[in-house]
């Protein structure tokens, strides 16, 4: 429902800060990632994002949206007098004396005015590790074996918000020893890990990807984390640290496992690169998880029963539907990863060589060697209670 906010000429000011103010602080309590605050013709509209699902948070009158714009900008320090061009910026916010949080701004003009957008940095993790991802007990031990190898590149990949930080996260703490130089670069960084050189990009003083690994080349690297591969060049650089001596993690936009092999060589990655450098390929979501206190069970007939996740021959389950209680988020409550983990074994390899990369993604050698695939993952969480169908259907 539309909130309405009477604002005098005296109190303007302070009653913005207070609405920002409790916008956020509201925010980061109800474990939302981004804000997004949009201008339309005749109100100003304030989301949450929880969970992956944007929420209804407030409306306000489009004028007043126009001086919360102006405040965000200022806590970020940017420009208040442009409104013509995209600008992006960080804010540290006070949650109380002792604690704080990251926030980054990204503001983009559109046609009723600028929207803007607040992404809730994860400054820290409670459970940072690949037991809490929610692999399979073969995914994880294969991962495991190629993480522990002394070289070689390993690719997770995902859209946007799949979790592949996290991901990554996960196998740089499983990693971080004492022993091992273990640096990173990426845009930006999101959550800071002690014993690990991490580094953000600065694209205006010419910090890229492709620049801070020429830069960790030269300063004795065991691990390297690039956080993402967008070009050809930072790339190359991947590849040729991982046939060097170094154990090196990166992600890539691809929406399977399969895909991966494709785009690299559509990139102009040469084949026999790709085959003697990478490892592993780790595909993911992220699901909702049913909230353990108001789940239903879901009774199917006989001919709902024959879907894609049931056995051959069937074996007992139970199947659960999202209600909602004041506890969850309309039944759901936090998310859980669904996976493809593909090792890169010699047939496969070779199979790359002979054929190329279009060719290996059908190859039987891929299917049999990629264990699940991101569908039987998700059905398999269906099937043990954890989410619903229709949270599968959504995601993939």
């Amino acid at each position: 429902m539309p909130l309405s906010v009477s604002v005098t000429p005296f109190a303007e000011d302070s009653t913005v800060i207070h609405l920002v103010n409790e916008c956020i602080a509201r925010a980061i309590k109800e474990r939302v990632s981004d804000i997004h605050l949009e201008p339309f013709e005749h109100s100003y509209r304030i989301r949450y994002r929880v969970d992956g699902i944007l929420e209804p948070f407030k409306h306000f009158p489009l004028a007043l949206g126009a001086r919360i714009n102006a405040r965000i900008k200022v806590m970020a320090e940017l420009d208040i007098g442009e409104r013509r061009l995209p600008q992006e910026g960080r804010i540290t916010f006070s949650l109380s004396s002792r604690a704080t949080q990251d926030l980054r701004i990204s503001s983009c003009p559109t046609v009723y005015g600028e929207k803007i957008v607040i992404r809730i940095l994860q400054a820290t993790i409670p459970a940072l590790g690949m037991e809490y991802l929610g692999l399979e007990s073969k995914q994880k031990n294969t991962i495991e074996k190629a993480i522990t190898r002394s070289q070689g590149l390993i690719l997770v990949t995902g859209p946007t918000g799949s979790g592949k930080t996290v991901t990554l996260y996960s196998i740089l703490s499983f990693l971080n020893h004492p022993e091992k130089n273990i640096s990173s670069i990426e845009d930006p960084v999101e959550i800071t890990l002690p014993g690990v050189n991490q580094v953000s990009v600065n694209s205006k003083i010419g910090l890229t990807f492709a620049t801070a690994l020429r830069a960790f080349l030269r300063q004795d690297p065991d691990v390297i984390m690039v956080g993402e591969i967008r070009d050809l060049e930072t790339a190359t650089m991947a590849f040729r640290a991982a046939l060097t001596g170094h154990l090196v993690f990166s992600t890539l936009h691809t929406h399977t496992a399969r895909e991966v092999l494709v785009r690299l060589s559509e990139m102009g990655v040469p084949p026999y690169v790709i085959a003697n450098a990478l490892t592993c390929v780790i595909a993911q979501r992220l699901v909702r998880v049913l909230c353990p206190e108001c789940k239903e069970p879901l009774h199917l007939s006989a001919s709902e029963r024959e879907l894609p996740f049931c056995d051959d021959p069937p074996k007992p389950f139970a199947l659960y539907q999202a209600k909602g209680c004041a506890a969850c988020l309309k039944g759901y409550k936090g998310r859980t990863g669904i996976f493809e983990v593909l090792p890169l074994s010699q047939p496969m390899t070779e199979t790359l060589l002979k054929r190329g990369a279009h060719a290996r993604a059908r190859s039987p050698e891929f299917q049999k060697d990629s264990g699940f695939f991101l569908k039987q993952a998700g059905w398999k969480k269906v099937k043990e209670g954890i989410t619903t169908i229709e949270e599968i259907e959504r995601v993939l």
